[in-house]
């Protein structure tokens, strides 16, 4: 009977084992379904919330957006078939096989565990009966004894009965277990098929075909566009390879020089310590007169730099190439940029320059930038080497040997109309650095005087500074110089000017060197801002004439006659660039002319002094010095500090 009870016990071990897996297959398929219902419902609210979307490209959107409308009722109907689903597997499939479970398969393992202790029992009182004495027995305790065996044996005996019967049972009970949930599975899938054929068969057919149509003809436009774009891939790889190399050019760019707005990437020099930099590539446009930088990512671009009335020059900086500084109108050193070509480098500068000039303000600012370009063609050719700038009959100009490479090539005047060729020579070379007269250089390197080590300028070279009666100070930047054939009218200047900008227009010489000059009573100086050392000096008597430009107030030059070593005098024109008002220079050249003039008469000079307005510490004001219109603030903030 054992022998065969375990063969039972271990059919109903595996019965059980196997019927926990099948619950875990049943549980998730019922899972999925319910899944399948939040799925469709979630998939019904998303297809609604397309029309919501704000898409920058919405080509077609209104044939989506009606189709999707119908597929999510489609998906809303579905999803009520999927709910019923769902309730018909929890209560026709899981259901039958959990309550198979908890209560035949616990029941046989309930009654195992009892057929085990009522054994266990009536081995007890066996083993108790087996060591009752052979004499002198005691009849009151072989009478329990007795009692306690027929007790254990007839509970074992009903307990086992029990537990056959139950093992008996369930080798039927399990063949209905495991039928009658999938029974169920397939009638909740039959009805769910059939409801849903009944429900789409007639509606959806014309509808999902024309779905169709629609979908075929997009794809039919995107394959044309497709070939287009294939087309248009090659037609632009079979470019030369050159056109992907920087600076391929570099020889002979093609430059254009009428621009009057630019973009591009451009590295922005950031200082980020007190010798530490970084260099960061950022894309830049011009707007209007201001120079705006987007960063990448970014939605729109911010501004950098206004452009009006700034100078922009070629600056060499931490030993890169085709860099660019932009000025400030009140000389403030601005942003350094660093372009990736020679091309790219001039153009910018040309497009800041034709800015600067506020062309973008006129009605046709291309026309005006091609007239201006047409017109600097027309007035320069260039000298064809820099040998010949040092023949040039102006023995008392020398070029810093620090700043030639600049000035390597250096442009000469055209003739343009009659006028002009009696105030400038034709083929006159034109000077774009600061120069020393010969005797002045020659004073200051003679031999036996100390050197200063740190560039700083004797205060007896030039006593004058103590003793005159007028100290004007203006920031300005050199253009050029030139010899000219007269001194009797200020057109010889504008003649100068035009040359001179023309010049460094056609030819790409935007370095500009920064000075400090000096306007006394007694001469014109020209100082180093950042040694003070002087690089030229030039007596006020020697200057006949000067004039600001009539249109291009911060131009200023002025006409200076000097002897010759042989025996004759020399007329030079000097144009600068002032952050302030050429004017405002103009009227302190013309006050101090006037000191030399009345200094024979000490009654005039005093008149002279008197009419000047003093300000409350003591000092003379310049008729010039007063606020600019424009933006209320003291001329002396734009670069110009008087002092008399």
């Amino acid at each position: 009977t054992r022998s065969l009870l375990s063969v039972f016990e271990e059919d109903a071990g595996t019965l059980t084992d196997y019927t926990n897996q099948l619950l875990q297959a049943m549980q998730r398929v019922y899972g999925a379904q319910n899944e399948m219902c939040l799925a469709t419902q979630q998939l019904s609210k998303q297809l609604l919330a397309y029309e919501k979307q704000n898409f920058a490209l919405g080509k077609g959107d209104e044939e989506v957006i009606s189709t999707l409308h119908y597929f999510s009722k489609v998906v809303d109907e579905l999803n009520v078939l999927h709910t019923e689903l769902a309730k018909q597997l929890a209560d026709t499939m899981v259901l039958p096989i959990i309550q198979f479970r908890e209560k035949d398969l616990t029941e046989v393992s309930t009654l195992k565990d009892l057929f085990g202790l009522a054994s266990s029992e009536h081995d007890l009182s066996m083993a108790k009966y087996s060591r009752l004495p052979k004499k002198k027995e005691n009849e009151k305790v072989k009478t329990e004894v007795v009692k306690e065996v027929a007790a254990a044996r007839r509970k074992q005996h009903l307990s086992s009965l029990q537990y056959y019967c139950a093992l008996n049972a369930l080798q039927y009970r399990k063949r209905v277990a495991m039928m009658e949930p999938m029974l169920g599975f397939a009638h909740g899938q039959i009805n769910f098929f059939k409801k849903g054929a009944e429900m789409f068969s007639q509606s959806m057919d014309g509808f999902l075909s024309s779905v169709a149509d629609m979908v075929q003809s997009i794809q039919v436009e995107l394959e044309v566009e497709a070939e287009k774009m294939r087309a248009s891939q090659q037609e632009l790889l079979s470019l030369d390879e050159a056109v992907y190399t920087p600076d391929f050019d570099v020889a002979t760019p093609q430059i254009n020089r009428n621009l009057i707005q630019k973009a591009g990437y451009l590295n922005l020099r950031n200082k980020t310590g007190l010798v530490s930099t970084t260099w960061e590539r950022l894309y830049f446009f011009t707007q209007g007169g201001n120079l705006m930088c987007q960063p990448r990512g970014a939605v729109a671009g911010g501004l950098i730099q206004d452009l009006d009335n700034c100078s922009v020059m070629a600056v060499d900086c931490e030993d890169r190439r085709y860099c660019f500084q932009i000025t400030t109108p009140n000389g403030k050193a601005g942003i350094i940029l660093q372009a990736e070509s020679r091309k790219e480098n001039e153009e910018w500068i040309c497009a800041i320059n034709n800015i600067s000039r506020q062309i973008y303000l006129t009605d046709n600012p291309e026309a005006v930038a091609i007239k201006l370009n047409q017109t600097a063609l027309q007035a320069v050719t260039p000298v064809t080497s820099f040998a010949k700038k040092q023949e040039s009959p102006c023995p008392s100009q020398n070029v810093k040997s620090s700043e030639m490479e600049n000035d390597k090539i250096v442009p000469k005047a055209t003739v343009i109309i009659p006028e002009a060729e009696q105030l400038i020579a034709p083929g006159t070379p034109i000077q774009f650095d600061i120069v020393l007269p010969a005797t002045e250089f020659l004073d200051q390197n003679r031999g036996g005087r100390r050197t200063n080590p740190f560039g700083e300028t004797e205060d007896a070279t030039f006593p004058e500074a103590e003793d005159s009666l007028l100290q004007q100070m203006f920031i300005v930047r050199f253009l050029g110089s030139m010899a000219v054939k007269t001194d009797n009218t200020t057109d010889v200047i504008y003649e100068a000017m035009r040359q001179v900008l023309a010049a460094r227009a056609i030819h790409n010489i935007f370095r500009m060197t920064e000075s400090h000059l000096m306007v006394t009573s007694q001469a014109l100086r020209l100082i180093d801002p950042q040694t003070q050392v002087t690089r030229a000096n030039f007596e006020l008597t020697s200057v006949t004439q000067f004039a600001a430009h009539q249109e291009n107030k911060r131009l200023v030059g002025f006409v200076v006659r000097l002897p010759e070593s042989t025996g004759g005098e020399s007329l030079s024109t000097y144009v600068f660039e002032s952050n302030s008002e050429g004017e405002k220079i103009c009227y302190a050249i013309n006050l101090g002319k006037e000191i030399i003039e009345v200094q024979k008469d000490p009654e005039a000079l005093a008149q002279l002094m008197l009419s000047i307005p003093l300000t409350n510490d003591g000092k003379y004001v310049l008729l010039n010095d007063q606020p600019d219109d424009n933006d209320g603030s003291p001329s002396e903030n734009r670069g110009a500090e008087s002092e008399a």
